[in-house]
């Protein structure tokens, strides 16, 4: 999935003239973690974000005051520190130079950013201009129509095959001692595993097999340390 698909296309902006102040009403009245910031031709030139506007001394947010020798050796960081917790306007509080996006990026490549560097929203560039704004309760949206989806006419056979596949590639699974019974397109898995994450983890795969109404766990834990065999809970 790209991320065209996904993208909010309706843009709230502002510009770096913008008052502190508007901004964060405009994030208020929008529920909005962050805006993009554009110059007078439309360019992307910063994001500022609730983190942003974290820091401030009208809140007392501001942290502990430089100690002289940061200011006698960096005073260049320390002004910038000020302007960034003392700034009226959004161009002293913005991220400069963000991270962003095209709309034929890949949805799992989005996502790898977004938790990566900590982002909760990416704007979309296309051909230099913003196209849309993606964000992580975009992909909780999708994720949350992709839970309830309900596949039609699959077969007690597919089922069973998708679980062995499953268990085939995952590499943490046992490659035998794990029989998988499907009727009704109702699943009982029995055998042998030999700790209770691979019984979890196995349970998830039959419960993710397409189709699937309900999963019984008939599973056998046998600790490799003591031989000892445990059944299901």
């Amino acid at each position: 999935m790209k991320v065209a698909e996904l993208m909010n296309k309706n843009i709230v902006s502002v510009q770096p003239s913008t008052a502190v102040a508007d901004a964060a009403r405009i994030m208020l009245a929008n529920r909005l973690t962050g805006l993009p910031v554009l110059d007078d031709t439309g360019k992307l030139v910063g994001i500022v974000s609730e983190g942003d506007l974290l820091r401030r001394a009208e809140i007392g947010t501001d942290g502990k005051q430089a100690g002289w020798l940061k200011t006698f050796l960096l005073p260049s960081t320390v002004a910038a520190d000020y302007v960034a917790t003392h700034a009226r306007h959004v161009s002293g509080v913005m991220t400069h130079n963000p991270v962003f996006v095209t709309s034929d990026t890949e949805l799992a490549e989005a996502a790898d950013l977004m938790l990566r560097k900590h982002i909760k929203r990416l704007p979309v560039l296309d051909d230099g201009k913003l196209a849309g704004m993606i964000s992580r309760t975009d992909l909780l949206r999708i994720l949350a129509r992709k839970l309830i989806e309900t596949p039609e006419n699959t077969s007690d056979e597919a089922i069973s095959n998708y679980i062995k596949a499953e268990l085939e590639h995952a590499r943490w699974a046992p490659k035998s001692g794990i029989r998988i019974k499907v009727d009704g397109k109702k699943v009982t898995l029995e055998g042998t595993i030999f700790s209770d994450e691979e019984r979890q983890a196995v349970v998830v795969i039959a419960e993710n097999a397409p189709g699937v109404k309900e999963v019984t766990d008939k599973l056998l834990f046998v600790d490799p340390a003591s031989g000892m065999a445990f059944p299901a809970p």
